[in-house]
């Protein structure tokens, strides 16, 4: 099945995260596991670890500011699941360039 509407537009990334995962201790068994993309995970650095504010942050990800928000809010939306469910939180994926 073919994806409709636009194609994503490819986000311009500073670096790879300096880890791959994120895990709960004292959960019993194997969690769940969410996946984070790459360009969630730098969202997510850039407003809320660095505190740059919107209009900033999309200018350095190369993407409008609609976007950028749209990005945010899914990243914050799975933070928050990994972390109230105790889930493995993985970062991969994305349509990133690394520059």
């Amino acid at each position: 099945m073919k994806a409709k509407g636009r194609p994503k537009k490819t986000r311009l990334v500073r670096g790879d995260p300096k880890i791959a995962q994120f895990s709960p201790r004292g959960r019993p068994g194997r969690p769940d596991e969410t996946e984070l993309t790459i360009d969630e995970y730098e969202a997510l650095r850039l407003a809320d670890f660095k505190g740059l504010e919107q209009e900033s942050a999309c200018k350095y990800m190369a993407i409008s500011r609609q976007t950028f928000g749209r990005i945010l809010k899914a990243a914050r939306k799975k933070l928050a699941d990994g972390v109230v469910n105790g889930k493995i939180i993985k970062f991969a994926g994305g349509m990133v360039k690394i520059g």
